[in-house]
């Protein structure tokens, strides 16, 4: 990324011109972008090679007009690694690739098909987890709950989790490169291609699996439906987890907070669980950054974009936005209006997946605070959420009461080995 051919917007937007990527990456990061608000709410940043909007009102105006702020742009990453999908097209092409996935995630829909499942799946790899009396929560409860979700919403035959993971990886990791100025990968180019044979085959083979009833619908094509496909596994992945994580973060770093919470599902009571996940992705959305590039010439607040600029709006700079947020800054599970957040954006590229999202977030924290008693942070062992594109803890390290009936099915089940060595033939 670089300043480019324009020192007159480095003179008359100084505070966007000397932030930093490394700045925007760590915890000051929202402080620096609340002082960019008042003066420079859009403004030029050498740093992304574009413009950076904070106001929670602008944001919304970029946002619903994709005729003059548009994703289909040959610079959009994602694009270059898997194709054109409905993250990066617009208009009736955008349509044409979205309508097809609507109905399978509509939140009666996901509702009916994974309430139940979700709150199983999370309760098992709670009680893995239970005995040991401390995991990291990050990367042993949201992130494979994230993978098997997805895995199971995907239906793509004879794949497992680890091999769901890591195409995942992968495909991260080209998009990170392309997004930096590098050519896709060899790696990359060879999950893009496993992934595709892997789509093909549940099209012609899994009659009753959404990518089935996708390809079904006569709208897209084979190739159309695997770059949606890959979009899917990206955004289920990456946002599910960062946003899960970032829950769990936010409410063991509020442990009253999180006791009232746990004594609301206590009752039966889930209000204060719900706007506890709703105040999360305000407060740290796990996808912090979406790009747009303007089609014309256009004014933005008190700043002239060009045709072809990039313009980036901050989600976690508009969450944190004072003329919606009363004291922005403090994470607050009572707080009314936390649900009107924009983590998920808004107008056509609103997140397909929010419902599905939401309900693994929900059925993580139920289960942990269901059946971990004492749950605390391990501070020193966790991480604050960090991020420039996506922002998210690396790291839930938490302890608990291990119950002394599982203290002593752990006790067993360890004696059962050391039995089983010992009379095993040499």
């Amino acid at each position: 990324m670089e300043d480019g051919p324009h020192p007159d917007r480095l003179s008359r937007f100084p505070l966007g011109g000397a932030l930093t990527l490394e700045g925007l990456n760590g915890s000051g990061a929202h402080q620096l972008l609340a002082d960019l608000r008042p003066g420079e709410p859009v403004s030029w940043l050498p740093a992304l090679g574009g413009w950076l909007v904070t106001s929670r009102a602008l944001a919304l105006d970029v946002m619903r007009d994709v005729e003059t702020f548009t994703v289909d742009d040959p610079r959009f990453s994602t694009a270059q690694v898997v194709g054109p999908s409905m993250l990066s097209l617009d208009g009736a092409e955008h349509e044409r690739h979205r309508s097809p996935f609507a109905d399978p995630f509509r939140k009666s829909t996901i509702r009916t098909d994974y309430e139940e499942w979700t709150g199983v799946e999370a309760q098992r790899l709670v009680e893995d987890l239970a005995p040991a009396g401390h995991a990291d929560l990050a990367t042993e409860l949201a992130a494979p709950l994230a993978v098997s979700t997805v895995t199971r919403a995907l239906g793509l035959v004879d794949v497992d989790q680890e091999q769901m993971l890591a195409w995942y990886t992968a495909i991260v990791e080209a998009v990170v490169g392309v997004s930096a100025g590098r050519d896709v990968p060899p790696e990359g180019v060879a999950a893009v291609a496993d992934l595709r044979r892997q789509v093909d085959r549940t099209v012609e083979e899994a009659g009753a699996s959404l990518l089935s009833a996708v390809a079904g619908t006569g709208t897209l094509d084979r190739t159309e439906v695997f770059s949606n496909t890959a979009i899917l596994l990206f955004g289920a992945i990456e946002t599910s987890q960062g946003m899960t994580s970032n829950a769990l973060w936010h409410l063991l770093s509020h442990p009253d907070q999180m006791e009232e919470v746990r004594t609301g599902l206590t009752d039966g009571d889930t209000s204060d669980l719900v706007n506890a996940v709703e105040e999360s992705l305000r407060f740290e959305p796990a996808v912090a950054l979406v790009d747009r590039y303007a089609t014309a010439d256009v004014s933005l607040g008190d700043a002239r974009i060009g045709r072809g600029d990039l313009v980036s709006v901050s989600l976690t700079g508009i969450n944190r936005d004072p003329s919606t947020f009363e004291d922005p800054d403090r994470f607050d599970v009572h707080r009314s209006n936390a649900r009107q957040h924009l983590s998920f954006v808004h107008g056509a590229h609103a997140c397909l997946g929010m419902h599905l999202a939401r309900m693994e977030t929900l059925a993580a924290i139920t289960a942990a605070l269901e059946l971990l008693p004492e749950l605390s942070l391990d501070r020193e062992q966790s991480s604050r959420p960090n991020g420039v594109v996506f922002r998210r803890t690396s790291s839930v390290a938490a302890t608990w009461k291990t119950p002394l009936k599982l203290q002593s099915q752990k006790a067993d089940s360890i004696a059962h080995v050391h039995e089983a060595g010992r009379s095993r033939p040499r």
